[in-house]
């Protein structure tokens, strides 16, 4: 098994590498943003049909289901270093990246595009650079509202809130209200997040009762990992009533009630770009069946043809969930 992975990865990594670097223009360190964002191209409406990911794993024919796809964006700090530009400047240029990986996704068949934007960790990098990121997901907010709005993308933000800014956690929630509607393509951003925390605070709010079932567990976790409050400050499982607590939110936000958080979706894909191959702490829970895919190119040199890349590399997987094929089965073949 432990062979069988490598060569994926291996082969996932050297697809990838073979694509040509187009790095986009330099934004240095002086302009206080990358310019206006690229207009979306005109998109055929997506209308996702639910389809559990083992169905359609196991399914015959050419199925192909919208797919969860995820990004670790690694390898900015490292771009900006190998041109002698600050780190900053990695930033602003990954900003292009994330427009290109997210217009191009509703045409790979792509319905939630999830980018991991910074950990809770990252609170641990020097003030300067978290100060200039937190400035950069304000104005990339801000500036892209009105075009998702247009284009059917619905965004919205995982991750601790009561840490941010009050000027973010503003743009965050203008940001989740006026794309609330959008249908074409989901876009998720995880910003002040960790997955071991969300999952933590999940199942201590389950402690002393009895266990809940898979199902209820997951729309706990995606009520946590969307609640700004502080992660395990407030939520409580009720057995009498399933998973619903309601408390309101901080800065006059609605009430928090768990019925109206579906379970949290499964990862069918996920990307890690900058050449490492570690999971840092993001989507453990969801990551449980995702195909892995690593790549040596850093984040702001990543395009749509490197995306497509990497979907085409999952597509070309056989996933099972732990079952055999119907063929293998219906001939009596044991393992």
């Amino acid at each position: 098994m432990a062979k069988s992975f490598e060569r994926h990865n291996v082969r996932a990594t050297r697809a990838l590498s073979r694509l040509t670097v187009r790095p986009g223009p330099r934004c240095g360190s002086a302009p206080p943003s990358c310019g206006k964002p690229p207009a979306f191209p005109p998109m055929l409406p997506l209308h996702p049909k639910v389809v559990a990911p083992h169905e359609a794993a196991m399914a015959g024919g050419d199925i192909n289901p919208l797919i969860h796809a995820a990004i670790i964006m690694d390898g900015s700090g490292r771009w900006a270093a190998e041109r002698g530009l600050p780190r900053s400047a990695g930033h602003r240029e990954g900003v292009a990246a994330v427009r290109r990986s997210v217009q191009a996704a509703p045409g790979l068949g792509i319905g939630t595009l999830t980018l991991h934007a910074f950990s809770s960790d990252n609170w641990q990098r020097p003030g300067g650079e978290v100060r200039e990121l937190m400035r950069i997901f304000e104005e990339f907010l801000r500036s892209s509202v009105a075009e998702w709005a247009g284009a059917g993308i619905r965004t919205s933000v995982l991750g601790r809130r009561d840490r941010l800014p009050p000027s973010l956690g503003a743009a965050i929630e203008a940001a989740e209200s006026a794309t609330l509607h959008g249908s074409r393509l989901h876009l998720r951003l995880a910003i002040d997040y960790s997955a071991r925390e969300a999952i933590l605070c999940a199942a201590r709010s389950l402690a002393n009762t009895q266990a809940a079932t898979p199902a209820e567990f997951g729309r706990l976790l995606a009520a946590v990992e969307r609640h700004p409050a502080p992660v395990g400050s407030d939520l409580v499982y009720n057995p009498g009533r399933g998973l619903a607590p309601a408390q309101t939110a901080p800065r006059g936000g609605p009430a928090f009630d768990l019925g109206h958080y579906p379970p949290v979706a499964e990862l069918d894909l996920l990307i890690r770009t900058g050449g490492e191959q570690r999971l840092s702490d993001f989507m453990l829970w969801e990551c449980a069946y995702a195909e892995l895919v690593f790549t040596d190119r850093m984040w702001p040199d990543f395009d749509a043809a490197d995306l497509e890349a990497a979907v085409r590399e999952f597509r070309s997987r056989h996933r099972r969930f732990g079952r055999v094929p119907e063929s293998v089965h219906a001939a009596g073949i044991d393992d």
